[in-house]
C-alpha cells in the first residue's frame, strides 16, 4: 500500500506540475498575445496621431499660404457692387462707424449698413457740421456754432447747446465728449456725459496755459488730453496736459495729473490710440505716452525733414515727407504704436487726402486712389471713372467710393 501510495502521489505531483506548466504557458501565451495587441494598438494610435498632425500641418500651411497670398496680392481693376445715385454728395459727409457708414449733412444724420440701407436717422439744423467717431459712438458738432448731438448704435443719446462757439469735439468709447469752445479772449474746454449733461468745464487763457490746439479722450472717458500752444520769451512752445476726471485726479490742481513742456515745438494734433496709449503729433515728429491713470512720456521720434502729412490708427503712426527726387514725389515712414519703425517707402501718388482706414493706408485725389496694407504692401494704385469726393475701407476688400454723381460700394479685382 505504501509503495502504491507513493506511486500515486508521484503521479499526482507530475500531473500537477504539468498542469501548472501548461497554465503558465497559457498565461505567457495570453500575455504575449495581449502585449502584441497593445503594441499593435499603440502603433496604430501613433500612426493615427501622425496622420492627424500631418493633416493639421498641411491645413495650417495652406491657411498661412492663403493669408500671405491675399496680403501680398496686388489688384489692377475694380468692380462696382452697389450704387446709390440719390445722394446729395455735395453737402453730405461720410465716415466709417463700427462697420457701418455715418452720413451727415447740415439737415441731419443717418447710419447705413454696407448695403446702404438705413439703420437709423435723425434731423437737426447746423451750418457746418463736423463728426468724430469712436467705435459705435459719434458726436456731430456745429463748427463755429453752439449745437452738439451725441449718438450711439441705436441713434440719438443726448444733445448740447454750448455757451460759446465750438472749435473741436471728441468722443470716447462710452460716449463722453470733450469740446474746445471759443469764448473770445478766453477759451473753454468742457467735458460732457453721453446724455449731454455737463461734467466739468475748464477756462484757459492764452498766457496760461496757452491756446488749446487739440483735445483727445481716453477710451473709458476718464482722461482728457489737451495740447496747448503758447509763447515763451518770443519763441513758440507747446504744453501737453492730461486731466484725470476719476478718483486719481480729484486732489490735483485743475485735475492735471501729468504735463509736459516742449520748447520750439508746435503740436497741432493729439490722439488716444488705445485705453492706455496716446500720441502727440508734432511738427518735427511725434511723442508717445503710456499709462491709464497718470500718463507718462515713453518715446519721442524726431525727424529733420518737413512733415507734409500725418496719419494714424490704433496700431500705426505715419508721416509723409516731400522728396527732392523727380522720380517719387513723396516718402513715408510708418511706425508701430510702440514707436518701432515698420517700414519706409517712396511713392508717386499726388494725393489730396491720406488716412488710415480699417488698418489700411488710403490715398486719393480727384481721379486716382492708392491702397497700402499696414505693412506697406501695395494693394491697388490706379484711376477710377468719375470725380472722387471721398474714399475709405468698410470691410474685407470692400470700399466706399463717393463720386460727384453718387455713392458706390466697390471691390478690387
Amino acid at each position: 500500500m505504501t509503495n502504491t501510495f507513493k506511486k500515486l502521489r508521484k503521479k499526482f505531483r507530475r500531473r500537477k506540475m504539468m498542469a501548472e506548466k501548461a497554465m503558465l504557458e497559457r498565461k505567457q501565451s495570453t500575455a504575449a498575445r495581449t502585449g502584441s495587441y497593445q503594441s499593435r494598438l499603440l502603433r496604430r494610435r501613433i500612426d493615427a496621431l501622425k496622420r492627424v498632425l500631418t493633416m493639421t500641418a498641411i491645413v495650417v500651411l495652406a491657411v498661412l499660404a492663403l493669408v500671405l497670398y491675399f496680403q501680398k496680392r496686388c489688384y489692377y481693376d475694380y468692380k462696382i457692387l452697389k450704387t446709390s445715385e440719390q445722394e446729395d454728395v455735395v453737402s453730405t459727409n461720410y465716415v466709417e462707424m463700427n462697420g457701418k457708414i455715418l452720413r451727415y449733412t447740415p439737415e441731419g444724420v443717418s447710419l447705413v449698413n454696407r448695403s446702404l440701407e438705413t439703420v437709423w436717422s435723425d434731423i437737426y439744423e447746423m451750418q457746418n457740421p463736423m463728426a468724430d467717431v469712436c467705435d459705435n459712438r459719434a458726436v456731430i458738432a456745429d463748427r463755429d456754432g453752439t449745437s452738439m448731438r451725441i449718438y450711439g448704435e441705436d441713434g440719438l443719446e443726448g444733445s448740447v447747446i454750448t455757451s460759446y462757439s465750438i472749435v473741436k469735439a471728441r468722443i470716447s468709447q462710452n460716449g463722453l465728449v470733450a469740446a474746445i469752445l471759443d469764448g473770445g479772449a478766453d477759451t473753454w474746454i468742457n467735458f460732457y456725459a453721453s446724455d449731454g449733461s455737463l461734467i466739468a468745464e475748464n477756462q484757459t487763457k492764452v498766457d496760461d496755459p496757452g491756446f488749446p490746439m487739440d483735445v483727445a479722450v481716453s477710451d473709458d472717458g476718464q482722461i482728457m488730453m489737451v495740447a496747448y500752444q503758447f509763447v515763451d520769451g518770443g519763441d513758440t512752445a507747446s504744453y501737453v496736459a492730461f486731466y484725470n476726471f476719476g478718483d486719481v485726479g480729484q486732489n490735483e490742481d485743475d485735475r492735471i495729473v501729468s504735463g509736459y513742456n516742449y520748447e520750439g515745438v508746435v503740436i497741432p494734433q493729439v490722439q488716444y490710440l488705445n485705453d492706455s496709449r496716446s500720441v502727440a503729433l508734432r511738427d518735427n515728429g511725434f511723442t508717445l505716452y503710456s499709462g491709464k491713470q497718470i500718463p507718462k512720456e515713453t518715446k519721442t521720434i524726431e525727424v529733420e525733414k518737413e512733415i507734409v502729412s500725418t496719419f494714424y490708427d490704433d496700431d500705426t503712426i505715419g508721416m509723409v515727407f516731400k522728396n527732392d527726387s523727380s522720380e517719387n514725389l513723396y516718402s513715408m515712414e510708418v511706425y508701430s504704436a510702440e514707436g518701432k519703425l515698420k517700414f519706409r517707402r517712396e511713392f508717386d501718388v499726388p494725393y489730396t487726402t491720406i488716412r488710415m482706414s480699417d488698418g489700411y493706408i488710403i490715398m486719393y485725389n480727384s481721379s486716382q486712389v492708392a491702397v497700402l496694407t499696414g505693412n506697406g504692401t501695395e494693394k491697388y494704385n490706379g484711376t477710377v471713372e468719375g470725380t472722387i469726393n471721398d474714399f475709405f475701407k468698410i470691410g474685407w476688400n470692400r470700399y466706399l467710393l463717393v463720386l460727384d454723381t453718387g455713392v458706390n460700394i466697390m471691390k478690387f479685382s
